[in-house]
C-alpha cells in the first residue's frame, strides 16, 4: 500500500517511521525549507526504537521518497495523513488541495488534536472519505489512534480507516460523536489544568507533581485506566461498592476545572521547574529515554492487560 505524509513535523515524521516500519511505500511532501533533511534525521533517529518493537517484512527506510510537491506527493496514494499546524484555515486549505490531487478512493486522514471534523469536510468535494485520526507522541511507539468521523462521513469509510490503522499495529479507538479535543486529549488537558493550580498556588512543584503522577496514579492508569482502577479500589463490591462509598465525595470542590490565568509568575515557575527537572539532561537526551521507557512499559502493559490475558487464556 503506498502511504502519503503532508506535513513533516514531529507527530508527520512520527507516521512516516510507523509506516515503514509496518512495510509500506512513503511519500512525504512539507513545503518548509530544509524539510527533507531533518524528516531523515527523524527518521534515523527513531528507527533503533521500531526495531526495537519489531519489523513487518520488507520494512525499509528506503521505501521513504520526498516530494516538494503536495499534488505530486498524493496523486497515487491509497492513503493521506495530513498534518499541518492547528490552523483551521491553513488546515481547510491543505485538505481541499489533497481532495482535489488525490485518488477518488484514497482516504484522508488528519492528525489533529481538537478541530472538529465536520467543519475540516465542509468544503471537500469528497467529504465522505474524511476522518480525524489522532495519534500519540511519539506516534512511532504509542499505538492509540483515535477515529472521529465528521457528519459527511460514511460508514464504510470508518471502517476502512479503522482497518487501516489497525493494519499499522494501531489501537483505533472511534469516538461516536465528535467533540472538542476528542477522548485522551480531554482527560490529559483536565490533569494539565489541575497541576498548573498546585503550582500557581505553591502547593507543589512542578518536580513534585510529576513525582505525585509518575509514582502513583500514572503507574495504575497505564495498567487499567481510570475506570477499571476504581473499580478495583471497590474491594469485592467492585465499582458498586465504590460509587455508593466515594460518590458522595465527587461534589466536594477538589478540582478546578478552569485553567488559572498564565501570569508572568506562574510561567517563570513551570519553565524554571522543568529546566531543573532536566538535570542537564538534553532534549534528545530526554526524548531517548522516554522512547526506551515507553518501549519496555509498553511490553509490559501489553502482557498484564486484561484483555490480552483473557485472548491468552482462549
Amino acid at each position: 500500500m503506498k502511504m502519503a505524509v503532508v506535513g513533516t513535523g514531529v507527530i508527520g515524521n512520527g507516521w512516516i517511521v510507523r509506516m515503514l516500519a509496518q512495510g509500506h511505500d512513503v511519500v512525504a511532501t512539507d513545503p518548509a525549507q530544509g524539510a527533507e533533511e531533518r524528516m531523515r534525521q527523524a527518521v534515523d533517529h527513531a528507527w533503533p526504537y521500531v526495531e526495537a518493537l519489531g519489523l513487518a517484512e520488507g520494512a525499509s527506510k528506503e521505501r521513504l521518497t520526498f516530494e516538494g510537491e503536495l499534488a505530486d506527493a498524493v496523486k497515487d496514494a491509497d492513503f493521506i495523513q495530513e498534518n499541518v499546524p492547528e490552523i483551521e484555515e491553513l488546515k481547510q486549505t491543505v485538505l481541499q488541495s489533497i481532495d482535489q490531487n488525490a485518488k477518488p478512493d484514497a482516504l484522508i486522514g488528519s492528525s489533529t488534536s481538537g478541530i472538529m471534523p465536520s467543519e475540516l469536510q465542509a468544503n471537500l468535494q469528497h467529504p465522505e472519505r474524511f476522518v480525524v485520526a489522532h495519534p500519540f507522541h511519539p506516534v512511532y511507539i504509542l499505538p492509540l489512534v483515535e477515529i472521529v468521523p465528521g457528519r459527511q462521513t460514511t460508514a464504510e469509510n470508518v471502517e476502512k480507516a479503522h482497518s487501516y490503522y489497525e493494519g499499522l499495529q494501531m489501537s483505533a479507538l472511534l469516538v461516536r460523536n465528535e467533540i472538542e479535543g476528542h477522548i485522551a486529549d480531554r482527560l490529559i488537558e483536565a490533569i494539565w489544568r489541575e497541576s498548573l493550580h498546585i503550582v500557581n498556588e505553591g502547593i507543589a512543584t512542578t518536580e513534585e507533581v510529576d513525582k505525585a503522577f509518575t509514582h502513583g496514579a500514572g503507574l495504575r492508569y497505564a495498567q487499567y485506566g481510570p475506570f477499571l482502577t476504581f473499580h478495583l479500589a471497590g474491594g469485592e463490591g467492585g465499582m458498586r461498592h465504590m460509587l455508593k462509598q466515594f460518590g458522595p465525595a465527587l461534589k466536594k470542590p477538589w478540582t478546578k476545572l478552569e485553567a488559572p490565568e498564565l501570569t508572568d509568575e506562574l510561567y517563570d515557575k513551570v519553565v524554571s521547574g522543568c529546566e531543573q527537572q532536566s538535570n542537564g539532561l538534553t532534549m534528545s537526551e530526554l526524548d531517548q529515554n522516554r522512547n526506551e521507557f515507553l518501549i519496555r512499559l509498553y511490553d509490559l502493559v501489553q502482557e498484564y492487560w486484561p484483555q490480552e490475558q483473557k485472548k491468552t487464556e482462549v
